[in-house]
């Protein structure tokens, strides 16, 4: 019985894989399965650190505000100012107000002062 020449296309899917992981080490490069398994494994954790990624970030503009903030007044938390931006409709994220923060406090506290004092005005006009 004469020899029978396979096709092309598990050989190219094959190839296609091992770019994917050429930058991996020993058989995780070499061998197919591990290959694939690697590659999904390399995969699902990219997709789950993206999500964590934004978490930390949000945590850090949190306290590099809160920082901020109570580094000027020391009653005034990060919490209340949140409050009382929504409370005035002033639409500023947390990386907006984070780069304020680290880049021109003068310009923060400026900010602060102005809800601070609103807020004040309001509570005076609402007791009397």
């Amino acid at each position: 019985m004469t020899r029978i020449r396979r096709g092309y296309v598990a050989r190219r899917r094959r190839t296609k894989i091992r770019l994917f992981a050429s930058s991996f080490r020993g058989a995780h490069s070499r061998l197919t399965r591990t290959i694939i398994q690697q590659k999904i494994r390399a995969l699902v954790s990219a997709h789950r650190d993206r999500d964590s990624k934004k978490r930390n970030f949000r945590r850090l503009w949190i306290i590099r505000i809160n920082a901020a903030i109570r580094e000027r007044f020391v009653s005034y938390s990060y919490s209340k100012l949140i409050h009382n931006l929504h409370k005035r409709q002033l639409l500023l994220n947390r990386k907006i107000l984070a780069q304020i923060a680290i880049l021109n406090r003068n310009c923060l506290s400026m900010i602060s002062n102005e809800i601070i004092k609103e807020v004040d005005y309001k509570k005076s006009n609402e007791i009397i």
